[in-house]
């Protein structure tokens, strides 16, 4: 059986004193590939060291909404370009984020949706999925995606919900743009039942599974660090909900990251 971890942040400083070991941990649960997400485009060097050490990690660039010069000084097109140049320069890049929208604790949306553009833009230029975080921000999330899908309608944006709590509502929006959706260890909390109904409704085809580490443990990890390994955790869980084999729910995800982000 074979995971996917769809979101990861392993080189947080969580990670700095015993990353083999959480590697091996991985392994041994399965996980043969990663996507290494990036909040920032100074993370990029650091994201490709992890990248080189670990040849089952693939990587994206991106700005982050919570970016804290994003929040205090607005968006700047150069950070835009600097992205697009990052991505351009390692083959190992298959994605662009994550971006995004966040209004539960920035005010500062003019900033964050000129910024979650200009990168919607790279990705469609460089023919990339988009790495979507979305927070108290569904709505304006998809009048983005709807505005950028109009300006070239041959050229969809394609991509992920990643680290997902929609309502089953929400789900269904983005769904019906085409993207994919990626669950957390939040879906194995007993209290998320808006959330354990829209992992239901998911079209198999477009389910995806992440960690999000180290945020976020799933239940049985809860309150600890979270770590690649535990994706298993979130697998189990969305598959006892859409009354699937672990097996089978493990190769369908699987087939849809190597898919979405063309995985070699």
């Amino acid at each position: 059986m074979q995971l996917v971890d769809t979101h990861v942040h392993i080189n947080f400083k969580d990670f700095q004193t015993d990353l083999d070991a959480v590697r091996d941990r991985w392994l041994h649960n399965g996980v043969t590939r990663l996507v290494h997400s990036c909040v920032s485009p100074d993370e990029f060097e650091q994201i490709q060291m992890i990248a080189d050490r670990f040849p089952e990690v693939s990587f994206a660039v991106g700005l982050h909404p919570l970016d804290k010069n994003l929040n205090t000084m607005g968006w700047n097109p150069e950070i835009g370009d600097r992205i697009k140049t990052l991505a351009k320069s390692d083959r190992r890049v298959v994605a662009i984020g994550e971006t995004g929208l966040d209004f539960f604790k920035s005010d500062s949306k003019t900033a964050q949706i000129e910024a979650f553009k200009s990168q919607l833009r790279t990705a469609r230029s460089l023919n990339l999925p988009v790495i979507i975080h979305s927070r108290e921000a569904a709505e304006a999330t998809r009048e983005v995606l709807q505005e950028l899908n109009a300006e070239a309608p041959s050229e969809p944006i394609r991509g992920v919900m990643h680290c997902w709590a929609g309502s089953p509502e929400e789900t269904q929006w983005f769904v019906d743009l085409g993207m994919y959706i990626s669950f957390s260890g939040v879906v194995t909390f007993k209290n998320a039942h808006d959330l354990h109904e829209s992992a239901k409704i998911v079209p198999s085809d477009r389910l995806l599974v992440e960690t999000d580490c180290p945020f976020l443990a799933p239940v049985p990890k809860r309150g600890k660090r979270n770590e690649p390994a535990y994706v298993l955790h979130v697998a189990e869980s969305v598959a006892k909900l859409r009354d699937v084999q672990l097996s089978a729910l493990a190769e369908q995800t699987t087939n849809n990251a190597f898919t979405l982000f063309s995985l070699a």
